[in-house]
Order: C-alpha cells, then structure tokens, then sequence
C-alpha cells in the first residue's frame, strides 16, 4: 500500500500520456491546452506583397486569391492525420458558420478531396478547402500545420498561430468584429 501512495503521481502521469497518446481521446486533450490566439504588435505586422495565389476549390468554386484584396481572410493550413488540425476543426467550424458571410475563410490542404470528404462527413463538417495551385505568398509560407493566418483589410497579417488554437473565442469574436469595421 505504501508503494502505491509513493508512486501515485507517477501513475497518473502515465495514463494521462496514455489518454492523449490513444487518438479517440488526443483531440479532447489537445483542445484543453489550447488558448485564443494573439494578435501580432503593429509594429511586427507584415503586409502581403503579392496576393497572386491560386487554389483549386475542393468542395468550392476555385479562387483567385487576387479577389481577395480589401477583405478580412481566415487562411488555415491543415491536414487530417495532423491530430491538432483535427483538435481544433471543431472550434473553427463553429466561428465560420457564425462569420461565413462576413470573412473569407480558406482551408488548405494538401490532401486530396477523397480524404478529406470522408473526414468532413465523419465530423459534419461544412468548411470551404482547397488545394494550392501555385506558390503561397511567401508570408503565408509555413512548414508546421495547423499554421492560420488573419489578414486585415490593408493586408496586413493581423494573426499567425502555429499549432491548435480557440478559435471561437469571445477574444477571437471581438478581433474579427474589430477587423470588419475598419
């Protein structure tokens, strides 16, 4: 008995590793630490110097991403095998069919319209996605997913989170607010 009280932190410790090792339950675990991303210090801000990108819509019309100017954007690199892509798609589903008519939202993946159908109808996701036809604008260039990106009216990059996040945050809501009445 007093070896079990000695070590029972340690034990806790090794089924909490279990749980977010075990995919059923990663997702929950990386939704927990996830926090509302940050917007980036003005002075840090970098501003798009080419919109000329274009994606070839998955479940969409393809788009230019020239048409884009002079909107508020939500671009998310991501994939389905990535588990804090997969944590934090629920968030974003609920932020986009709150704000699908005001901000353009962008999901692009490298994986092909098969996969990811059978993901969005396993999850009952609605989300537009897209495979990158010519090269990203170097600012949006990532080598980590998920990797998302807010950009302003101006094109200023207002938003760049690396890993999962909140996105439908009250945080998250007022920065989008904020960014459309500008």
């Amino acid at each position: 008995m007093e070896k079990i009280k000695k070590n029972f932190s340690n034990i806790i410790f090794v089924i909490s590793i279990g749980l977010m090792l075990y995919p059923p339950t990663r997702a929950y675990f990386i939704r927990i630490i996830a926090f509302s991303p940050s917007e980036i210090s003005v002075e840090n801000q970098q501003t798009l110097r080419s919109y000329n990108w274009h994606l070839k819509g998955l479940n969409t019309s393809n788009i230019d991403f020239n048409t884009l100017e002079n909107n508020v954007v939500f671009v998310n690199f991501w994939a389905t095998w990535c588990p804090p892509c997969v944590a934090e798609m629920p968030e974003i589903q609920k932020l986009y069919t709150d704000y699908k008519d005001k901000v353009t939202f962008l999901f692009v993946t490298n994986d092909n319209w098969v996969t990811v159908a059978k993901f969005y109808d396993d999850h009952e996701y609605k989300l537009p996605t897209y495979n990158p036809l010519t090269k990203t604008p170097d600012e949006l260039i990532t080598k980590s997913i998920p990797t998302t990106f807010i950009i302003n009216k101006k094109g200023k990059i207002v938003v760049k989170k690396t890993g999962a996040a909140s996105w439908n945050s009250t945080k998250t809501r007022k920065m989008l607010d904020a960014l459309l009445s500008e």
